[in-house]
C-alpha cells in the first residue's frame, strides 16, 4: 500500500455539481484524481481548513457515534477500483478488534481527515487510475502549444490520433487539470483495448 495526501479539491469540467479531490503519493510523484460530489467536497474542505461547524456535519456525527462506542479508525485505503469508481474501506479498532468496513471513498477521506489517520492506495488501483507528474527539469510544452491544445473540452478529445492524446495528457498534467487528464488517460485507454 502507498501512504497519499490531499494536494488539492477542485470544481469539475464535466459534471455538473461535481469536484475532484487529488491524492499524491507521500515522497512520490503519482497523483490520483477522484471525482465526489459537492456535499462530501464541502466536508472534506470543511476539515482541512480546521473550521467547525455550528452543527455537526455527517462525518462529524459519525466520528462522534464512533468515539462514544470506543471505536478508533486507524486508517483509510483506497483498495480497489471496479468500472471507473473508487472503492475504499475503514480499519477500524474496537477493544484490540480490528474491523474493515466498506466505504465509499469520499466518506474515507473525510472521516480520516476527521481522525487525523493515513490514506493509503493499494498499489494496483494506482497502477490503474494514477496520473505521474512530471518534475520541471523534465520539460514543459511551449505557449503555442498551451494554447492550441483543447484542455477544456473533452468533446474534442474523439478528433485526435493516440499520439496527440498521450501529448494532451502530459500537458494536462503539466496544468495541473487533473480531472481532464483522467478523461483522457480513460480514452487513451480504451483506444488500447479496442485494438487488443
Amino acid at each position: 500500500m502507498v501512504q497519499m495526501e490531499i494536494i488539492a479539491i477542485s470544481n469539475t469540467i464535466t459534471q455538473t455539481n461535481n469536484y475532484a479531490v487529488v491524492l499524491q503519493e507521500v515522497n512520490g510523484n503519482r497523483r490520483l484524481p477522484i471525482v465526489i460530489g459537492g456535499f462530501e467536497a464541502q466536508s472534506i474542505a470543511i476539515a482541512l481548513e480546521g473550521m467547525r461547524p455550528n452543527r455537526p456535519l455527517t462525518h462529524d456525527l459519525l466520528k462522534n457515534v464512533m468515539l462514544t462506542f470506543d471505536i478508533h479508525l486507524e486508517k483509510v485505503i483506497i483498495n480497489k477500483l471496479i468500472e471507473g469508481i473508487f472503492h475504499a474501506c475503514l480499519i477500524c479498532n474496537k477493544d484490540g478488534q480490528i474491523y474493515e468496513i466498506d466505504s465509499r471513498t469520499s466518506d474515507a477521506i473525510a472521516l480520516a481527515l476527521r481522525f487525523n489517520v493515513p490514506i493509503y492506495a493499494r498499489e494496483e488501483v494506482l497502477s490503474e487510475a494514477a496520473i505521474t507528474v512530471n518534475t520541471p527539469e523534465e520539460g514543459t510544452s511551449s505557449t503555442s502549444e498551451r494554447e492550441n491544445t483543447p484542455t477544456n473540452r473533452p468533446e474534442d478529445i474523439s478528433r485526435l490520433n493516440t499520439a496527440e492524446l498521450e501529448k494532451l495528457l502530459k500537458k494536462c498534467i503539466e496544468d495541473e487539470n487533473y480531472e481532464m487528464a483522467a478523461i483522457v488517460r480513460d480514452e487513451i485507454k480504451r483506444r488500447q483495448e479496442n485494438n487488443d
